[in-house]
């Protein structure tokens, strides 16, 4: 983050009475805490602030002051948008028509593809909401409890707890900053990563009783009917990919989750030393060496058989 780059989204946003602020489709705990954090800091400003997520917030992070504020839809006209913790503007959802182009880009992805007018991309932080910690201030905003509580959250939830192999030092200190800031760690902790419904429970249970493994190869499955099954609400795997990611002498971790519309989403996740963005990328997808993911038009079938083909080839150039 360069001083000349700052200066420049500075002044943007002081110029700007309405803001947008936005992030992917099926929004996980960094795009969320994200949002929220520099939502609730711009409107301390006193500025006018759209936060829009189209899936909306899943319960998990209904503890989060604000969370009430975020939309699925645009409420009206904007000066300008922030789009945060999104490396391809696809993956936004309906809200940018027109092939209009965002103001304002902030990510850690190295898959991003420099969408925006202004863009600030540092794949070394483990998460959008870190990157943001350092950033809100230098912007001339305040950092109060709300906002902190939510920075945190989208910390806790990028690095799985503190597990993911970009930790660094720095990380741990800006935690225990936001914990000086009156931020509960335990209970942020348990509520983003500890805590499941009834529903997600028995979700889990459907894509496990598909568990399928090859080598070092671990995937599962989850389709329209399991969701209806169980009545879980939202669209993604109930954090089912990171339960499966744990399992001992794997490499690599696939779960394919069918949507609507003849589409799939896909999450990989891999052990140190294995780059599944590479993969994800093949079909239009992107993330982290270690956590990546993409939405695959096709049958569940279709698509499983091609991802796992595509997974093979890279295992097969790896050794």
């Amino acid at each position: 983050m360069d001083e000349i780059t700052i200066d420049r989204l500075k002044t943007v946003i002081q110029a700007a009475n309405n803001i947008l602020v936005t992030s992917h489709l099926r929004p996980d705990g960094d795009a969320i805490g994200s949002v929220l954090g520099l939502g609730l800091s711009l409107q301390d400003a006193g500025k006018e602030i759209q936060m829009v997520l189209v899936d909306g917030v899943p319960n998990t992070f209904h503890h989060l002051t604000g969370y009430d504020q975020i939309s699925g839809h645009l409420a009206g006209e904007f000066d300008i948008s922030v789009v945060l913790d999104c490396s391809d503007i696809q993956r936004v959802g309906r809200i940018f028509r027109n092939n209009k182009i965002p103001t304002i880009n902030i990510d850690h992805h190295k898959t991003n593809l420099h969408f925006a007018k202004i863009n600030i991309v540092d794949q070394n932080v483990p998460s959008t909401a870190e990157m943001l910690y350092k950033l809100i201030p230098l912007l001339g905003l305040s950092i109060q409890k709300p906002t902190a509580e939510a920075i945190l959250t989208g910390i806790i939830t990028d690095t799985l707890g503190f597990r993911t192999a970009n930790i660094r030092p720095n990380t741990m200190r800006v935690v225990a900053e936001l914990m000086e800031m009156g931020c509960d760690l335990p209970f942020l902790y348990q509520k983003a990563l500890i805590n499941r419904s009834f529903e997600a429970a028995r979700f889990w249970g459907a894509g496990l009783s598909t568990l399928t493994k090859e080598g070092r190869l671990v995937w599962a499955t989850l389709t329209q009917e399991d969701r209806k099954a169980v009545g879980y609400p939202g669209n993604d795997d109930a954090d089912l990919i990171n339960l499966l990611s744990s399992l001992e002498e794997i490499d690599i971790a696939i779960i394919f989750v069918e949507q609507k519309n003849d589409k799939v989403k896909v999450s990989w996740r891999a052990r140190k030393g294995f780059d599944v963005s590479k993969v994800a990328a093949e079909f239009g997808g992107g993330g982290h060496q270690p956590a990546a993911g993409a939405e695959i038009n096709g049958t569940l079938e279709f698509v499983t058989k091609k991802v796992l083909n595509e997974t093979r080839n890279y295992f097969k150039d790896q050794k």
